[in-house]
């Protein structure tokens, strides 16, 4: 019995080294997408081919907090009170509204790089032109 108490220990061990290293190695990739992504965008910056530098960043950005939120959702498998669960929870639901914020503003980007105005100018323009028939 003394053997099994012995292997459970080292197994449960083993498991919790496997993930906070998991988790370390996520959160390392979130970090240095983003970085990569900066220097992508300061290169672009500063030689002065500035198109969709907006749409860049935010694809880098949201591309590593996919990362960084797993690694989130790893680290509740090691949460070992509901104290612990609740902060994980909000630092989660944080991420991914940041996360659906940044889909949300690269998929009006691409819009509007396809028709060449946005919503706003859209309805600016129509405006404009209700008010020119009257």
């Amino acid at each position: 019995m003394h053997f099994f108490e012995n292997t459970y220990g080292y197994l449960e061990h083993g498991f919790t080294v496997l993930v906070e290293y998991s988790i370390l190695l996520m959160e390392l990739i979130g970090v240095v997408i983003i970085l990569w992504t900066v220097g992508q965008c300061l290169h672009c910056l500063i030689a002065q081919k500035h198109k969709n530098l907006r749409l860049l960043l935010a694809h880098g950005i949201a591309f590593a907090l996919e990362f960084k939120l797993g690694g989130e959702v790893l680290r509740t498998i090691l949460a070992r009170s509901f104290e612990e669960l609740g902060i994980i929870a909000c630092v989660i639901a944080l991420r991914a509204a940041l996360t659906f914020l940044l889909h949300w503003e690269v998929k009006e980007e691409h819009e509007e790089d396809e028709t060449g105005r946005n919503e706003l100018d859209i309805a600016v323009v129509k405006k404009h032109e209700h008010k020119q028939e009257k």
